[in-house]
């Protein structure tokens, strides 16, 4: 099985990116959020990979980061929903809209992505209601640790983290509070605002 891809980007394609690692070219599927998010050929990059296994062939899926792949594995759980399908929400959606509109039961946010009609809609914020919320939260806190580790997180998430051991906090300390920031922040917060984010939460 392949848990992770670490190479340079050889061809980014509508849906897929060609990762180059010693030589070795592997196809990787992947949402179109994750492909924005990829540099451009002979860059280095570094993906999560879930490994499909056929009887007649073998399908990399990759993501930015450790949640996004947790969010891809979840959503299929749900019927009807397939691995297309997970990765149009997750175009469409970043895991904390996901996790938002399924603690808000918005099936129309949901049904925004490709190929999610209604019925499937109703059916993803209806039977993930119970297990989304901790399931988001416990993995958020395990993929910012997986990317502090591989030096791949967001330059903000990384300065929060240092800002707050340099205050004398543990790293896992530092980590589980801009976790919990970031769950209010949003994508996109700078460092600043996950720095008091996290402060708060540290104070409780």
């Amino acid at each position: 099985m392949i848990g992770k891809l670490k190479g340079t980007i050889d061809e980014i394609g509508e849906d897929y990116v060609l990762v180059d690692v010693h030589g070795v070219c592997y196809v990787a599927h992947c949402s179109a959020r994750t492909l924005s998010k990829l540099g451009s050929a002979g860059e280095a990059c570094v993906l999560f990979i879930e490994t499909y296994v056929r009887e007649d062939q073998l399908k990399l899926f990759g993501f930015m980061t450790a949640l996004e792949r947790e969010w891809f594995n979840l959503l299929q759980s749900v019927q009807g929903v397939g691995a297309k399908v997970a990765l149009a929400v997750l175009s469409t959606l970043t895991p904390g809209e996901l996790a938002n509109a399924i603690a808000l039961q918005d099936r129309t946010a949901v049904s925004r992505a490709p190929g999610v009609g209604p019925k499937v809609a109703m059916r993803l914020v209806t039977e993930l209601k119970n297990r989304a919320p901790a399931f988001a939260g416990e993995a958020i806190n395990i993929a910012l640790k997986q990317e502090l580790g591989e030096g791949v997180a967001a330059a903000p998430v990384a300065d929060a983290v240092s800002a707050l051991t340099n205050l004398g906090y543990s790293r896992d300390q530092a980590a589980n509070a801009v976790a919990a920031a970031m769950k209010t922040a949003g994508d996109g917060a700078d460092s600043a605002k996950l720095i008091r984010l996290g402060l708060k939460e540290l104070a409780r």
